[in-house]
């Protein structure tokens, strides 16, 4: 009875552990940091993962913890191996995120140069936006599209352009949305120049992009190998070598695995972080809704 308590304890210690950590780290982020996560995970639900997918990832996590549980009998290695099939493969992947926005930032400077171009041809911005929306590059054909139908309703083009710039939650294209919109309304002069200024612009903060998604690669890579192998190591110690890991069988013995475990996983994620490239803050925004101006 006692250790059926104390290993309840240990369980409950460890779950609200993790609980906490996983608070602290929700809170974290500035509110327009938050606010723009918000608008990402809306846009891109479940960073590419499927409904199908989701379950094998739960389903895997139950197996994992039912298989390192009655391997071990430790219910704080049996919580951190279901943690581990569930975090894992999204902390130390690629970050699809990154190469999405670097391929959008692309798309904006082709349909600007785009733009540009039509401008050139003594077209008015209507009418250049709508002839380039079923040519605009892949990435954002949908937004530009969307757009282009905007101002085929009636929509104001300030209004459906600042619609547009919060499809797309970039700040390239909010320098784009900007100048446009500053000639819808005071019809600036010279904006096909701007345009193209803009578009080089673009074209050199993908190359920057590119740059630094191939050395923090090697970050990733590196975080990668350090977790496999340490992971590995743990398992053949509790395969072939169960005298070694028997001080955790105590209560003491998990609350210190548990300890380890933290350690590692602050570790982890700290690696993790240093690989991923920090979001740019937006520069045309919106108060929150209900939120007086």
């Amino acid at each position: 009875m006692v250790n059926t308590t104390t290993a309840g304890l240990v369980l409950a210690l460890g779950c609200g552990a993790a609980c906490g950590v996983g608070l602290w780290l929700a809170g974290t982020g500035s509110a327009p940091a938050a606010s723009a996560l918000r608008r990402a995970a809306a846009r891109r639900a479940g960073d590419g993962l499927s409904p199908q997918a989701r379950h094998a990832r739960t389903a895997g996590a139950v197996a994992a913890a039912v298989g390192v549980g009655l391997l071990t009998g430790w219910p704080v290695a049996a919580s951190l191996a279901a943690l581990t099939v569930l975090l894992a493969p999204g902390l130390l992947a690629a970050s699809r995120t990154e190469k999405t926005q670097t391929a959008r930032v692309e798309a904006i400077a082709v349909w600007t140069e785009m733009l540009r171009d039509t401008l050139a041809g003594a077209a008015g911005l209507e009418q250049a936006i709508r002839a380039t929306a079923p040519l605009a590059p892949l990435p954002i054909r949908v937004e530009v599209l969307t757009l282009a139908a905007s101002l085929d309703s009636g929509t104001r083009l300030p209004d459906a352009l600042v619609v547009f710039a919060d499809e797309l939650d970039d700040p390239t294209a909010d320098l784009v949305v900007a100048a446009l919109v500053m000639a819808a309304s005071r019809q600036a002069r010279q904006l096909a120049d701007l345009l193209g200024r803009l578009a080089a612009a673009a074209h050199d903060q993908t190359a920057l992009r590119l740059r630094t998604l191939a050395g923090r690669a090697r970050i990733r890579t590196a975080t990668r190998v350090i977790a496999t192998i340490t992971l590995t190591m743990a398992f053949g110690l509790l395969v072939f070598s169960p005298a070694f890991v028997e001080p955790y069988d105590s209560a003491a013995g998990q609350l210190v695995l548990l300890g380890v475990a933290a350690l590692f996983a602050g570790g982890l994620v700290w690696l993790a972080r240093m690989g991923r490239a920090p979001a740019d803050p937006r520069i045309l925004t919106r108060p929150p809704t209900g939120e007086h101006r």
